[in-house]
């Protein structure tokens, strides 16, 4: 069974290893990366992975603004692609942490009754008061994360999809495959949640605007959860924020974004049995050549402009706003304001 990861990266040398180590570890085959304006050292890394038949590395194709989306259109082509039996389409701060067997996408697979697609709810782990950037697993330091049935104030929740690529699909979004309307017909495709229960069918049919790329989340998760990393350490948060988002040219992260995320009242370690095995796979692939020093050149890099932008003085006024942010989110402290007043 090949399985291809596909991902967008801008500015992520530090974090690659791991990523990639994580997800040959539970069974994904190929990687297709595509980078844009990358200034710490991440294309060099994946042309050197490349060479030693690790990744495919692309540069993003877009000509617009909207890099993600152009660039899985571009890899509907790709011979990485085209041969692999299942696609899972993520970002390189999103773990997919299986429960099922022993953790790996055949097992998780054969757990929800071999259907035709895979939609995982996302867990956004906080940054908990992490403040420096340490060269370690992220899946290791980062362990608290909202209540896993609630995010802020909602009972829906995003997801990220695994599916088969013999779909009949319209187009890849970010989150999930589109079918083609005309070619739905009863009954329609096996297509599960984390869970092996069959997703909602007006998120199958992508027919609600509100449920394109989400459903309930309570029961969703006994099989797998993707966790997102979406904050790391604070240092890392304000390179972040300084390179702005991969997916879409100059859209930054404003403390709102921080708030939603960083609630950290769950502690979530399960992930944790992965660690002996993954720091294994990582050791394993900074044995190949030139790859050890080209991740230390990738942490050196991040590491120098944490040093900059906390020179500067909007940059050392964010982090001051965000470590004194309340753990809470905007949404459920309006509810507290709501209830106080009343």
């Amino acid at each position: 069974m090949r399985v291809t990861a596909v991902t967008c990266v801008k500015n992520e040398g530090p974090f690659l290893l791991e990523w990639i180590a994580f997800n040959r570890m539970i069974g994904v085959t190929d990687h297709l990366f595509y980078s844009n304006d990358c200034t710490d050292g991440t294309d060099l890394m994946l042309d050197a992975l490349a060479r030693h038949g690790i990744v495919t590395h692309l540069p993003n194709p877009a000509e617009g603004r909207n890099y993600q989306m152009e660039a899985l259109r571009d890899a509907r082509q790709q011979a990485v692609v085209t041969n692999a039996d299942w696609l899972w389409i993520a970002d390189v701060d999103e773990f997919l942490n299986i429960h099922a067997g022993n953790g790996t996408l055949p097992d998780l697979i054969r757990a929800c009754g071999e259907p035709s697609a895979i939609s995982v709810t996302f867990q956004f782990f906080a940054n908990a008061g992490i403040d420096g950037f340490v060269d370690k697993p992220v899946i290791e330091q980062f362990t608290r994360s909202h209540n896993p049935d609630i995010w802020t104030d909602q009972t829906a929740q995003e997801v990220k999809s695994l599916f088969r690529t013999d779909l009949l699909i319209k187009y890849i979004g970010a989150h999930r495959p589109f079918l083609r309307p005309k070619a739905l017909k009863r009954p329609y495709p096996v297509w599960t949640d984390g869970s092996g229960r069959l997703v909602p069918e007006e998120f199958l049919l992508g027919e609600e605007k509100n449920r394109l790329r989400k459903f309930p989340a309570r029961g969703a998760r006994s099989l797998a959860t993707l966790n997102h990393y979406a904050l790391r350490s604070l240092d890392s948060y304000l390179v972040k924020n300084d390179r702005g988002d991969v997916n879409r040219e100059h859209r930054h992260f404003d403390d709102s974004y921080w708030r939603e995320r960083n609630d950290d009242a769950h502690e979530d370690l399960t992930i944790r049995r992965h660690l002996p095995k993954l720091k294994k796979e990582i050791a394993a692939l900074k044995k190949l050549d030139g790859i050890k020093a080209q991740h230390a050149a990738c942490v050196k890099a991040h590491k120098a402009k944490i040093e900059e932008l906390n020179a500067l003085p909007s940059f050392a006024d964010m982090r001051a706003k965000l470590r004194a942010a309340p753990v809470t989110p905007p949404q459920e402290d309006a509810m507290i304001a709501m209830l106080t007043d009343g």
